[in-house]
């Protein structure tokens, strides 16, 4: 569940704000200069009508005033045009380097940005968010202008006669107060507004995610209850809105009338005594207008406050802190891993607790356990796809902590049940990496992987797009698997990278993966004996603790470590040949 905006996530949220402000640089100068321009034009069109029109009502030359008002009209469109172009240009470059700077960060936290927001939620952000939140700089800009018509229009009646000026500033104050109450309220409104699209957002991303299940158990009218469940609250955040809008712009439209009324009737008292021309009442009417415009900076405001909140919910995801990277090396080593006292919660729950654990370079443990025990979680935090909460994890001695970040990810290769598979091609996707592997490296990948047959059928063969590329949940594995043989590395993590292999072929590769390799240790995370049987070790992890370490056969005499795989069942010796393990042992229905 997303919390509220904390100090941290504010100053995150300035921090993102200048950031967004400096990256428009010379876009943001050029529109700041354009809109002053704009306004010091529109401020000086009433003054200069005005006088235009006392040397029309005398009768004297004014052709080149004419002239220079139509000129100055001219001016006014063009300016106008300008500033509607660099607002396009500034805001979409603004937008894009959010998009950027929110994606690199998503993908620096890993798996955690997902936990903690949803994958519908971050897309909601990254997609929408980023959008509003790139308009800031534009709508702040617009904001200065229309802010610098009202100060422009009080000093131009100042500077026409000092009574006109102290007639408006006589109900300004009541003006400024309902504009800052409009901002302060906008704001709240549209973050509301903002949170329940990213409620509704991660709910629709869960479900297409599981689309084959909802529509196999009949759900889909539950389910589409559940994803339209903040739907009433979207409702009232956004009428909220609406009605906070149309009540500034009735207060507004009420006080600034009355200002206006105040200051022509002066003007007009003025004009019967002789000190103002009807040019300058002219002029003095068009400057009421200009320093009563809150028409404009209500709609100024409402950008800004959207764009406000947008780069709060941003803000968000930025305060989380990535994890940092050393500087070290690791010096020659065939990957001894060790885990020290190693804790981790999650959801407010302790997943691991205190794991104590050594492989010993070159071998390969298999780690077992129940569902939920966490042996997905201790996969993540033994290649540093996740950090411990307590404790350190040491690759041939150096903690990874202290790794570069191009060193630690060419050490530790990675395979998942459920592999993502990047890339325009396939071989594009089994070359994926920190350091893209070579076309004989991807090729003699697959071939371990046993995925160089079915690739070779494809249409085009390693150059099918991967995305045209028809392939089962197992093709799938045997692809995230290939991958990880072309990164090499000296530590190799199998995240149940073969539940989705038949048996002939998780075999093969089972063979092929555990064949004597003193240069690179496995870690496998098992949930077949066969596997678990083939290991040189095996890991029992038992509600986050190491229950016991052993050989298969050994763990094998408990029954709570046969009832992991399924319940008791006839134990029959199998070969793991070419692993250089003892005799290992599976079940038999």
């Amino acid at each position: 569940m997303n919390s509220r905006p904390d100090s941290a996530t504010s100053a995150s949220g300035r921090a993102v704000s200048r950031a967004v402000l400096r990256q428009g640089g010379a876009r943001c100068a050029a529109l700041c200069a354009v809109s002053t321009t704009a306004t010091a034009a529109g401020l000086a069109l009433p003054a200069l009508l005005g006088h235009t029109l006392d040397l029309l009502l005398t009768h004297a030359p004014a052709a080149r005033w004419v002239a220079g008002c139509a000129g100055l009209v001219l001016l006014l469109a063009l300016l106008d045009g300008c500033a509607g172009v660099l607002t396009g240009t500034c805001d979409a470059e603004a937008t894009a380097w959010l998009r950027r700077r929110l994606t690199g960060h998503v993908l620096a936290l890993g798996p955690r940005a997902t936990a903690r927001f949803g994958a519908g939620d971050l897309v909601a952000r990254l997609v929408g968010n980023a959008t509003q939140a790139g308009t800031a700089p534009g709508a702040l800009a617009a904001l200065l202008a229309a802010f610098a018509g009202p100060v422009g229009g009080v000093v131009a009646l100042g500077l026409i006669d000092p009574c006109l000026a102290a007639v408006f500033l006589a109900g300004a104050p009541l003006l400024a107060l309902l504009l800052r109450a409009f901002a302060r309220d906008t704001t709240a409104c549209v973050a509301d507004y903002q949170r329940a699209q990213g409620r509704i957002a991660r709910a629709l991303a869960e479900a297409v995610g599981g689309s084959r299940t909802i529509r196999a158990a009949g759900a889909e009218d539950r389910e589409t209850a559940r994803i339209l469940a903040p739907l009433p609250e979207l409702s009232h955040a956004g009428h909220r809105m609406w009605r906070v809008q149309g009540r500034a712009a009735a207060q507004a439209v009420t006080v600034a009338p009355l200002l206006n009324l105040g200051v022509l009737a002066v003007a007009g008292l003025l004009l019967a005594r002789h000190r103002l021309s009807v040019g300058e009442v002219l002029a003095a009417s068009r400057y009421a207008v200009l320093a009563t415009g809150v028409g404009a900076l209500v709609g100024r405001l409402a950008a800004l406050g959207r764009a406000r909140a947008a780069t709060g919910r941003l803000a968000e995801v930025l305060a989380e802190p990535a994890p940092g990277h050393g500087n070290g090396q690791l010096p020659s080593g065939n990957g001894q891993l060790e885990l020290r006292s190693v804790t981790a919660f999650r959801g407010g729950r302790t997943v691991l607790d205190g794991v104590d654990l050594t492989i010993p370079g070159g071998t390969t443990l298999a780690v077992v356990g129940r569902s939920g025990a966490g042996k997905s979680l201790l996969a993540q935090i033994a290649g540093r796809l996740a950090d411990p909460d307590a404790g350190e994890v040491l690759l041939d001695g150096v903690r990874l902590r202290d790794l570069t970040h191009g060193e630690l990810r060419r050490a530790v290769a990675y395979a998942f049940e459920r592999p993502a598979l990047p890339g325009t091609t396939v071989e594009d996707t089994i070359a994926f990496g920190c350091t893209p592997a070579t076309p004989a490296a991807v090729r003699a990948a697959a071939r371990r992987a046993h995925a160089d047959d079915f690739v070779r059928r494809l249409p085009d063969g390693y150059a099918t797009r991967t995305a045209d590329a028809p392939r089962s949940g197992g093709e799938s594995q045997r692809l995230g698997l290939a991958r990880a043989f072309a990164q090499g590395g000296r530590l190799l993590i199998l995240d149940d990278a073969l539940s989705s292999l038949d048996t002939v072929t998780e075999h093969r590769i089972t063979e092929t993966l555990l064949t004597a390799d003193p240069d690179r240790t496995r870690l496998l995370i098992a949930h077949r004996a066969t596997t678990a049987a083939r290991a040189d070790r095996v890991a029992w992890l038992d509600a986050g603790r190491v229950r016991a370490v052993g050989t298969h056969r050994e763990l094998w005499r408990e029954a709570e470590y046969r009832a992991v795989f399924g319940g008791e069942g006839e134990v029959r010796d199998v070969s793991a040949a070419g692993s250089g393990s003892e005799v290992g042992t599976e079940v038999r229905g």
